[in-house]
C-alpha cells in the first residue's frame, strides 16, 4: 500500500509523511521538446487531467505495468507534495503549501490514448489506471532552496532515455499549481506533476530503472507485470 514517505540520506527506514493519500493533478505539454516529439502544438490554455488516488504507487523496489493494452510508456517528471489547501490560489500562496519534492512516472497507455483521442473522447483511462503513477518518496522543501532548477532523468537498462531541468518548464512550478487550483481545490496529501521533457518511450517487464533527481537522490527500480 502506498504512503507519502520522506526522503532520508542513509536511512533505509523512510519516515511516513503524516498526509492522507490524494489525488494526483497532472499539466501535460509543459516542456517544448516534449510537445515536438508527439507532434503536438503548443496551447496558450494549459491542459490539465486527475489521477486517482488508486494510481498511486510506490515506485522501488518494483512497480508493475498492464498487460494487454499495447505500449506503456514512461513519462519522468517532478513530483510535488501539497501540505496545505489551495483553491484560487496566487503564486505568491503556493510556496507555503509546498510540502516538498520527488518524482514520478506518469505512466501512459500510449496505443489506447492516441485511439482514443483519434476519437475525440477523454483518455483518463490511459493514465488513470490502477498504478499509473509510480512515486518516489520526497525531500522536504527547505532542503531544495531552487526547486525551479532541478535536474531529473531516468535510464532505462543503464541507457539514458530522459532527462530534464524544471527550468524549462513552459510554466513554472508556482504558476502550474495556482492555475490548478482555479479549477480543483488541492487538499493536503494531494501530488502535483508538472510535465515530463522529451524521451518517452516503452517500457518492459525486466527492465532495470534509475532515476535521480539532482543531488537529492538517485533510486533504482525493476518493472514487472
Amino acid at each position: 500500500m502506498y504512503q507519502h514517505q520522506e526522503y532520508v540520506l542513509n536511512n533505509a527506514a523512510a519516515p511516513v509523511i503524516p498526509l492522507p493519500v490524494g489525488k494526483v493533478v497532472c499539466i501535460g505539454q509543459n516542456y517544448q521538446d516534449h510537445i515536438a516529439e508527439m507532434q503536438s502544438k503548443t496551447a496558450a490554455e494549459a491542459l490539465f487531467f486527475i489521477k486517482p488516488t488508486t494510481a498511486l504507487v510506490p515506485l522501488a523496489p518494483s512497480f508493475a505495468i498492464p498487460v494487454g493494452h499495447g505500449a506503456v510508456h514512461n513519462e519522468l517528471e517532478v513530483a510535488v507534495l501539497i501540505a496545505k489547501p489551495l483553491k484560487k490560489a496566487t503564486v505568491a500562496q503556493v510556496n507555503d503549501a509546498i510540502w516538498g519534492y520527488g518524482l514520478a512516472l506518469d505512466l501512459t497507455l500510449r496505443d489506447v490514448q492516441a485511439k482514443l483521442k483519434q476519437l475525440g473522447r477523454p483518455w483518463e483511462v490511459a493514465k488513470g489506471f490502477d498504478g499509473a503513477c509510480p512515486l518516489s518518496q520526497f525531500v522536504a522543501k527547505d532542503a531544495i532552496m531552487h526547486p525551479q532548477q532541478l535536474d531529473f532523468r531516468l535510464l532505462v537498462n543503464g541507457e539514458l532515455r530522459q532527462q530534464g531541468n524544471s527550468a524549462n518548464m513552459i510554466r513554472g512550478i508556482g504558476q502550474v499549481i495556482s492555475e490548478m487550483s482555479q479549477h480543483f481545490t488541492l487538499l493536503p496529501g494531494d501530488v502535483v506533476l508538472t510535465g515530463t521533457p522529451a524521451g518517452v518511450g516503452p517500457l518492459h517487464a525486466g527492465d532495470s530503472l534509475q532515476l535521480h533527481l539532482a543531488q537529492f537522490f538517485s533510486i533504482s527500480t525493476q518493472v514487472t507485470h
